[in-house]
């Protein structure tokens, strides 16, 4: 087994306790990147680029770790929804959402520092959002607060109850930090939780 150390390239509390499933150790470092999409990029493309350049950005401080670098973006009707950071975009957020189908994009990249490969991959959920009322949605926010959580909303809290369906590639990818995509990443690179 591959005794490389792992590092998330995240301060995300939710990818850090996603990590910590898998039972092994590593470490944490803040990737300092510019979040923004770029004119014309697909929400697919920029979920992959930044997973990309967040491991590129703390690779320098870990030359011989394998690092994880994870994006999520959301797309709705052909816009990107990004974090809403304050109360009335997450306001704005959920009522453009509700009864609709959002698409989220969660990008994962695996950079192993000492031979310089790269895996990316994308997962892919589908959620759709009841016919929510302002009540419910007002109600909502002011009990768990997702404003650094794109769409406004988390599937592992209370936002399970905005949702009348869920469909994808992994239930973590939701939360940001696609597990199944990873383990078979890190198989490739010789590491197993086992």
């Amino acid at each position: 087994m591959n005794s490389q150390l792992l590092v998330l390239a995240s301060t995300s509390i939710y990818r850090c306790e996603l990590l910590k499933r898998l039972q092994l150790p590593f470490e944490t470092a803040a990737p300092d990147v510019d979040e923004t999409p770029l004119p014309d990029e697909s929400a697919r493309a920029t979920s992959i680029r930044l997973a990309q350049e967040k491991a590129r950005a703390v690779a320098s401080r870990y030359p011989d770790a394998l690092i994880i670098g994870s994006d999520q973006v959301a797309l709705l009707e052909g816009q990107q929804i990004g974090k809403p950071l304050t109360h009335d975009n997450a306001v704005l957020q959920l009522r453009t959402m509700r009864g609709k189908t959002t698409t989220f994009y969660t990008a994962l990249t695996l950079l192993n520092g000492k031979t310089g490969n790269m895996q990316t991959g994308v997962a892919e959920n589908h959620v759709t959002l009841r016919h929510l009322s302002d009540n419910e949605i007002e109600a909502y926010l002011k009990r768990e607060q997702p404003y650094h959580c794109a769409g406004s909303a988390k599937s592992e809290g209370l936002g399970i109850a905005l949702m009348s369906s869920m469909a994808g590639d992994d239930p973590n990818a939701l939360i940001g930090l696609p597990l199944i995509l990873l383990c078979d990443m890190l198989r490739r690179e010789n590491v197993s939780p086992f």
